[in-house]
């Protein structure tokens, strides 16, 4: 089992917030999108994908009765192709919703998903939403960024100096929603009972490093408080985005 508390806060700049968030302890659930478009367009998308994610796994959790309209991937467990089908379904709920409304077109969010199944952790991200694990005090970055900083420019530029100037760095490359179809990245990790999970959009990470959010984990007793300071550290550090992060303790994890 895992148990969950999530915050989203739309910042210090933004009068919207485009992210939404769900934190669903008694499906082992948890879900960040951080959407983007015109005329409220991010807020929709953020908000459909994560009702058709969190949708699916609720009908596979209660019922054996349910198709798979992508398929089964036998080398993924069943648990794995739930969470892909959710996040494929996802996908083509937000693209359908921008192909009917002229407002919407161009519409998209990032993803980032957490299912835990007994002893297993299954991540899908789309975007560059993240997901970390702290397991024994090491903070570990579970997905890898669908953006220009991570992908192009890492590779041309290598500098991560150069990159953080670079104003191309925060272009994503891969999005939910855009596309008629879209890659989703999937895997899945065991568990021993006593690892914390953060998921967050761009708003904590873009701003605290992965060694500043390591250390208000470190010193934080309890979720509700550790949240709430990980949000406050993006927003005391300039953040000018919108801020979500869920923190979610398996098994033991304080």
């Amino acid at each position: 089992m895992a148990r969950g508390v999530g915050i989203s806060d739309p910042g210090r700049v933004r009068k919207a917030n485009e992210d939404t968030y769900a934190c669903l302890d008694e499906l082992g659930l948890f879900v960040v999108a951080d959407g983007m478009g015109g005329h409220s367009a991010g807020e929709i998308a953020s908000r459909l994908a994560v009702e058709a994610i969190v949708g699916f796994i609720r009908r596979t959790f209660e019922s054996d009765e349910f198709s798979w309209p992508y398929g089964i991937d036998p080398d993924l467990s069943l648990d794995a192709n739930r969470l892909k089908t959710a996040v494929h379904l996802a996908n083509r709920r937000v693209f359908r919703e921008s192909e009917t409304h002229d407002d919407y077109s161009g519409m998209g969010t990032t993803v980032v998903s957490a299912l835990v199944a007994g002893t297993r952790l299954i991540v899908a991200h789309v975007g560059d939403s993240r997901l970390y694990l702290r397991r024994n005090g090491a903070l570990q970055r579970l997905t890898k960024d669908d953006s220009w900083a991570a992908t192009i420019l890492a590779h041309e530029l290598g500098d991560k100096a150069a990159i953080a100037k670079h104003p191309m760095r925060n272009v994503l490359t891969n999005v939910l929603g855009a596309r008629e179809q879209t890659e989703v990245h999937l895997a899945e990790f065991d568990l021993s009972g006593d690892e914390l999970l953060l998921l967050c959009s761009d708003g904590l990470h873009s701003v605290v490093d992965d060694e500043q959010i390591a250390k208000v984990l470190e010193s934080s007793d309890d979720l509700g408080g550790a949240t709430k300071r990980l949000v406050d550290a993006a927003l005391e550090a300039g953040s000018r985005d919108n801020v979500t992060v869920i923190l979610a303790a398996c098994g033991g994890a304080a």
